[in-house]
């Protein structure tokens, strides 16, 4: 069962605006202890109740319908984490959930293995270098500012084809979880 935790929030965004539970019993003609009981999560309003909120409150309607695991989530530079793959050094710019984002920094003539498949798409933009690109039986050139995507579930391959280093911005898109992508 998802608990929305509304009225909080609801709370939370008012007194960031500094606006009194009056001012908003006012602004949307709801009364002052129909407001507190919203915000206390002791009833639970009507779309169409949530919907006069958000519009006095400025804020898209579904943003109040978020669970808190949904809301954005922020990386800094400094708490970034690291792993390394093939010897493909993998930046992680995205905590864990469905759309995953890193910086891969491929050696000169370093690859991802083998070809491999999984659940999902990617789409790569290359930052520098230059990087051949394999599916199926489709094969190119990508160079820096090139970009490409594909699903993922055929299997793929990408190898730094010169003598620097190559640097990808990877992002890959699943419905479930993706341990072993990079």
């Amino acid at each position: 069962m998802i608990i929305l935790d509304i009225g909080t929030k609801i709370r939370a965004i008012r007194n960031r605006k500094k606006i009194t539970i009056a001012q908003m019993s006012e602004g949307t003609g709801l009364s002052k202890g129909f407001i507190s009981n919203v915000e206390n999560n002791n009833t639970s309003p009507s779309i169409n109740t949530l919907s006069t909120i958000a519009e006095f409150l400025g804020v898209p309607l579904p943003y109040l319908l978020l669970e808190k695991k949904q809301h954005m989530r922020v990386v800094r530079k400094d708490e970034r984490t690291t792993s390394t793959f093939n010897n493909l050094k993998i930046e992680h710019l995205t905590s864990k959930g469905g759309l995953r984002m890193m910086i891969v920094e491929f050696p000169p003539g370093a690859s991802m293995g083998q070809h491999h498949a999984h659940e999902g798409e990617e789409c790569h933009l290359v930052l520098e270098g230059k990087i051949m690109a394999e599916q199926g039986e489709d094969s190119f050139i990508a160079e820096a500012g090139d970009s490409f995507s594909w699903n993922a579930s055929v299997p793929h391959f990408a190898k730094n084809i010169t003598d620097e280093k190559a640097v990808v911005l990877i992002s890959v898109y699943s419905d479930t979880e993706l341990n072993d992508v990079l």
